[in-house]
């Protein structure tokens, strides 16, 4: 069979460290590899009809890299629009979600996160990190195959088309001074810390769409002498390792009462934080703490409407950007699927926090949103329009109603997910036209809700 070679005629694309999108540019593939990034310098855009361009296939819009959705629950997506209706906080969701968790079996899990990877698809997602605990059945006991759950995950995102990182989750605990899990937690958890390395590392797939990287859940769920056994693991590996930090004031309260310290000093103390190592949330730390994460080159996942959904409050991202800390999305509890409006969100959440505007640039937002996403997943090469990279494009509208007048580089500011045109993964066309090309996402997330959600 003969090598193809694909070539892309973007009417915008955003090159790397370029301030705005640059018009006219075309993109050779090759094999899911970016070949070849030629701007043509306005001489040759797509309705120039010069020929020697005739075999490349337009792209009307803005051309953007692959965005990384680097923190996902996929079954929290059942809960969308069911939990907006009271009053209460965060732990008052979390009963709620537990209620979704207890229903889940590796058959309706994978048609669940096969419609939610889907969505992120159709969003512009060409990778996702699952943050997954869903480890065993729901009394506790284990699937004959004891990461059955983790393989419908990895299925899952095959059928959406898009890339996976399974961050493997050690859940152990339900408080800080280390009660015993009860309930629907009884299927998150293994036992001990070696017993979670004994499972997570006997799951060894080899499909090219996935790694597998590791989570501590968060400093309620695993006892601090067992926190060095997952970093280790993941050390040894040199695997992403990924752990809820300071999300609610009530975990650092409890921290400090049980430890003595914050979370983020308990991280660092047992080895926990690392250049590998990506904090999700953060909303709630302490200067000491900022400085322990920029020094240790941690990085932080930023899910904001997930953290303004559960009330939870509004991080410092201004003051973590200028410790150096490297900043990434995700959509979380998926309230929403959207990386345009997580991106802005960090920069209109700033604004509501600190009175003022202007605080991270269009490129500060696009790099959040694709190469330090896929970064923190363990992707580095992947998040960029250039040579060498992985062929990742995602082409958004310009003349929809929300983005019609707006120039290019205001489209963090003004997209959505439902201007989407256009999505390559790896050099393989999964979105065009704005459809799922092998998925009925409306149809087959209403089902696979429909089975896990009461009457």
């Amino acid at each position: 069979m003969p090598v193809t070679t694909t070539r892309w005629l973007a009417e915008y694309a955003w090159l790397p460290e370029h301030a705005e999108p640059t018009p006219d540019v075309l993109i050779e593939v090759d094999e899911g590899r970016i070949t070849a990034v030629t701007p043509l310098l306005g001489a040759h855009g797509p309705d120039a009809g010069v020929d020697v361009y005739a075999d490349a296939v337009p792209l009307p819009g803005l051309t953007v890299p692959g965005l990384a959705n680097a923190h996902s629950h996929a079954f929290h997506r059942a809960l969308r629009g069911r939990t907006h209706g009271g009053r209460g906080d965060f732990w008052t969701w979390r009963d709620q979600m537990y209620g979704v968790a207890d229903r889940l079996d590796p058959d309706t899990y994978l048609a669940l996160a096969r419609a939610v990877y889907a969505e992120m698809a159709l969003a512009g997602v060409t990778c996702a990190g699952e943050f997954h605990y869903l480890h065993h059945r729901p009394d506790g006991g284990t699937y004959d195959d004891p990461n059955e759950m983790g393989a419908a995950l990895v299925e899952a995102a095959a059928h959406a088309g898009i890339r996976l990182t399974l961050l493997d989750t050690c859940y152990l605990t339900s408080t800080v001074d280390g009660q015993a899990l009860a309930g629907p937690q009884r299927r998150f958890g293994d036992g001990d810390a070696s017993r979670w390395a004994q499972r997570a590392g006997a799951f060894q797939p080899t499909d090219a769409h996935v790694r597998v990287g590791a989570a501590v859940h968060s400093v309620r769920a695993v006892p601090a002498d067992q926190l060095s056994t997952v970093a280790e693991w993941a050390g040894e590996r040199q695997a992403p390792l990924h752990v809820h930090l300071s999300e609610q004031p009530a975990e650092n309260d409890e921290c400090r009462a049980v430890h003595g310290r914050s979370p983020t000093a308990l991280l660092a103390e047992h080895g926990v934080l690392g250049p590998n190592t990506t904090a999700v949330h953060t909303t709630h730390p302490t200067s000491a703490d900022l400085t322990l994460l920029a020094d240790s080159r941690t990085g932080v996942c930023l899910c904001p409407t997930t953290e303004r959904d559960l009330a939870d409050g509004i991080g410092p991202a201004r003051l973590m950007a200028e410790a150096g800390i490297r900043l990434s999305l995700g959509s979380d509890s998926h309230a929403v699927i959207d990386l345009f409006e997580e991106a802005r969100a960090v920069e209109l959440d700033e604004r509501l926090r600190t009175r003022r505007r202007g605080h991270f640039t269009p490129v500060d937002l696009l790099t959040a949103a694709s190469s330090a996403g896929h970064a923190a997943l363990g992707w580095a090469d992947a998040g960029r329009i250039a040579v060498g990279a992985r062929a990742d494009l995602v082409t958004v509208r310009l003349d929809s109603a929300r983005t019609a007048g707006v120039p290019p580089v205001g489209t963090f500011f003004a997209a959505t997910a439902a201007d989407v045109e256009q999505v390559v993964v790896d050099g393989r066309l999964v979105v065009a036209k704005g459809r799922h090309l092998s998925v009925d996402v409306p149809a087959e997330s209403s089902a696979a809700i429909e089975a896990v959600t009461p009457r």
